[in-house]
């Protein structure tokens, strides 16, 4: 016997496994945590690849296509095409926080905007109220355009989803 048959072969694996058996549940805690923190880089929202703030989603083709379909299904009007111009975007009214400081010889006022702090350290602005956008005018190009029924049908309703006046709408025969 060479003296080494009474111990452990790794005296420090004991101490390991001991430890880990105390801290097991701290540990847990700790792996945890860094799993979470890993998930917005394996595909979550980012708040870079997030929506800039203070714009509103929206998209004109969006719009366009909806009312060609919208129009396609009623009688007479045929094929049909449709262009939209804006003359704004929508806007979101941002809440704001002002401040004034007035003293004998002056006076400061600033303002900042309000924001909402979310989960992963992200902040958000508070909006107060969407302006919805602004068009300009409309072409819509339709198979029955040629007749005075169908373009009268075809103003009321792109006005009525637009908000355009009739003088903004300009409805031309197709091929």
């Amino acid at each position: 016997m060479n003296g080494q048959e009474g111990k452990a072969p790794f005296p420090w694996k004991n101490k390991l496994t001991e430890l880990f058996q105390r801290y097991k549940y701290g540990l847990l805690v700790v792996a945890v945590g860094a799993v979470m923190m890993g998930l917005p880089a394996l595909g979550g929202t980012s708040p870079e690849k997030a929506q800039p703030a203070g714009e509103v989603a929206f998209e004109t083709e969006e719009l366009e296509e909806r009312l060609e379909e919208a129009l396609a299904r009623m009688d007479g009007v045929g094929t049909v095409e449709v262009v939209l111009t804006l003359r704004s975007g929508p806007v979101q009214v941002l809440a704001q926080d002002s401040q004034h400081t007035i003293r004998t010889d002056q006076s400061q006022s600033s303002q900042s905007t309000v924001v909402v702090s979310g989960g992963s350290g992200t902040q958000e602005p508070v909006v107060l109220q969407q302006l919805s956008p602004q068009y300009q005018g409309a072409l819509v190009i339709c198979s029955g355009g040629g007749d005075p029924a169908v373009r009268l049908q075809v103003v009321e309703a792109v006005s009525a989803l637009t908000g355009l006046g009739a003088d903004r709408i300009s409805v031309s025969k197709g091929k």
